[in-house]
């Protein structure tokens, strides 16, 4: 029997350069629930998780967020269900994958991160300050900085590739270069293909650790098809091919859990964005996928 998929919301935008990144979970959970009902799919609406307002301190306000984040995930993990959570900005990667590998085995988890950005700045080496533009460091425990216990540290090097990388600053690149993480440029997806690409990042997720998950930025996808994102990026990956690559990973017992982020709906009046977006998560929930021209028709729909 397929797992209950439970649709967590993480509804903050305050580490990212779009705070209306925060309404993303409003506006894609109803669409996605009902996607998934129509294909089958068994469906739990999770907690949305929002700011309480008390703390004016971003790192602190993300911190606790991302704990509050945390334990709802690995509740879900324990819980035999399959976690999809719906930020926000990136920064709430801290809470989804700590809260993962903390249901699981230590050593367990590898991570797929889709992203025109690598996310792995630190505060001494961020350019602008942003927490979206690291929560991938916390998470292979590189930190020069206390911020507010952000770093984890919950997933190994070794285990980690990014797909679609386009946009970076020298020092993130260095870090990640340092430590052996594979990175695969957009100039390499361009020239080999995104499945090939798709399947090889998988299978070092998948080479030394017994689960994996997904984390989907929306500024990997080409900004022609995916506009309303909080940080654009020229060229990318196009929404149907996204969708190819992720379908059916749901039907894989390996897969731990799924993230999309930086959704910004007020970018968004025609709906085309979220509509990509929705697609793509159930391409890989619904084990949809296999047509390049039913996709392509279900992104172009009106009415999504």
């Amino acid at each position: 029997m397929s797992r209950e998929i439970e649709l967590i919301g993480a509804a903050w935008g305050l580490g990212g350069a779009d705070p209306a990144c925060a309404q993303a979970p409003r506006v894609l959970m109803p669409q996605l629930a009902a996607r998934l009902a129509d294909c089958g799919a068994r469906v739990v609406l999770g907690p949305t998780l929002e700011p309480d307002g008390a703390e004016r301190r971003k790192q602190a306000q993300v911190s606790r967020l991302c704990a509050r984040l945390a334990a709802t995930v690995a509740g879900s993990v324990r819980a035999g269900r399959l976690p999809c959570v719906l930020g926000g900005d990136h920064s709430c990667a801290g809470g989804t994958w700590t809260g993962v590998a903390r249901g699981l085995a230590p050593g367990a988890l590898g991570l797929v991160w889709v992203d025109a950005h690598m996310d792995s700045h630190t505060p001494a080496t961020s350019h602008t300050g942003r927490l979206h533009g690291m929560p991938l460091a916390w998470l292979l425990g590189e930190d020069d900085h206390a911020l507010y216990g952000l770093s984890a540290g919950v997933v190994a090097p070794a285990d980690v590739a990014l797909v679609g990388v386009r946009s970076y600053e020298p020092e993130e690149a260095a870090r990640l270069e340092q430590l052996a993480v594979r990175v695969f440029h957009m100039e390499e997806v361009e020239r080999r293909g995104l499945p090939a690409v798709f399947a090889e990042a998988l299978a070092i997720a998948m080479a030394r650790t017994a689960r994996f998950g997904v984390s989907i930025d929306l500024d990997a996808v080409t900004p022609d098809e995916a506009p309303a994102v909080g940080t654009p990026v020229r060229g990318g990956i196009g929404g149907a091919e996204l969708a190819q690559a992720l379908a059916g990973l749901a039907a894989r017992p390996q897969l731990a859990a799924l993230e999309l982020v930086e959704y910004s709906p007020r970018l968004d009046a025609d709906g085309r964005t979220a509509r990509l977006a929705v697609e793509a998560l159930a391409a890989a929930l619904c084990r949809t996928g296999d047509d390049p021209q039913v996709l392509a028709d279900a992104l172009e729909r009106p009415d999504g």
